[in-house]
Order: structure tokens, then sequence, then C-alpha cells
């Protein structure tokens, strides 16, 4: 019985290296070729494995370029799942600036997966429908933050916090874009600090 779960785990082992070989070979050719150009039959070359290993992990490039944003969008809900307890509007503007910029920053350090990301995006509805998945936990999060400043006298409570949430987001995540495709002229942190006014003003009281 001991063998067999000894062998059970050395099993085990080697499918998880040869699935995380695969991932890392899938990245360079993605990094290198972009989405749509890139191949399975790369990805198998890069990580010097044959054609069905591959598949007997993964569906196809689809597939893997989901499992790289899942890894990437770790550290953007790190941000949307800072603890959110503000007693004072000074308070909430300390935490919200903090996420933003962070939010930013990270846009700028993954600029190179990012791109392949949006490029994903648009070719393919898995990929697409991941962002979407994506999006809405975001949405969610901010909802969450915004209805509890309301619960406690701190926030307008005549606007829906949904819709609210959706508005920041997308104002976010356009400045984001912008980032990656090196199409922002200014400082992250003037970004950062603009943005949080402009949200505080709107909804805090």
């Amino acid at each position: 019985m001991r063998e067999q779960n000894n062998l059970e785990d050395g099993r085990h082992l080697r499918s998880l290296k040869t699935r995380n070989k695969i991932i890392q070979a899938a990245q360079l050719v993605f990094l290198k070729e972009g989405f749509q150009k890139t191949t399975v039959k790369q990805i198998m070359e890069e990580a010097g494995i044959g054609y069905g290993t591959v598949y007997g992990h993964f569906k196809g490039k689809d597939d893997l370029l989901i499992v790289l944003m899942e890894d990437v969008m770790k550290r953007f809900f790190e941000i949307a799942d800072t603890p959110f307890f503000p007693s004072t509007r000074q308070e909430a503007e300390s935490i919200i600036f903090k996420q933003v910029l962070e939010f930013l920053q990270i846009a700028e350090t993954e600029r190179e997966m990012m791109r392949v990301f949006s490029d994903g995006i648009g070719l393919s509805a898995a990929i697409n429908q991941k962002w979407e998945e994506i999006r809405l936990r975001f949405i969610q999060s901010i909802t969450k933050d915004i209805t509890y400043s309301q619960v406690k006298g701190l926030a307008r409570t005549d606007l829906k916090a949904e819709i609210v949430a959706r508005s920041w987001f997308f104002s976010n995540e356009m400045y984001q874009w912008e980032i990656v495709f090196n199409q922002n002229e200014y400082p992250l942190e003037e970004v950062a600090s603009t943005l949080t006014t402009m949200y505080l003003d709107a909804i805090y009281k």
C-alpha cells in the first residue's frame, strides 16, 4: 500500500513539473509571438515535450493564456481584497489612493503580458469571458466597499453602489490599458491622486 502511494505521489509530482514546464514555455512564446501568432507546436517545442503531452494538460493555447491571466490577476485581486473599514473620509482616501496606485503599478510592471491578454481578449471568446469574470469580481469587491461606506454614513446613499462601482472600475481600467500600451503621459502618482479625488468628491460626504 505504501509503495502504491509513493508511486502515485511520484506520478503526481512529475505531472505537476510537466504542467509548470508547459506554462513557462507558453509564457515565453506568448511574449515573443503574441497570442494570435502563437501555436501549440511552438509551445511544445519550447517546452521540449511531445505534442500530445500539451493536450494532456490543457485544451489549447486559449486555456494556457487563461492560466497565465489568473496568475497575474492574483496580484490585482490582492489589491481588491485589501481590508476596507475606514471610519473617516481621510482614512478612506488613504486606502483608495494606495489601491489605485498599486493597480496602475502592476499594469506597468506586467505591461508585456497584459498586451498578450488584450490580444487574446479580442480574439478568443473563452479569454474574453474570463476577462468579464475578472471584471465582475473587481466590481463586486468595490460594491462591497461602497456599501460599507454608505452604511457607516461616509458616502451618499442616493447612489446605487453597484452602478458607482462599475463606473469606478471602468475609469481605472481605462488608465490601466493606457499604461499597458504606453499611451499615458502622466506620473502614476498624479493619475492615482486625480482618480481618487474625483471618486471621493462624487460619493463621499
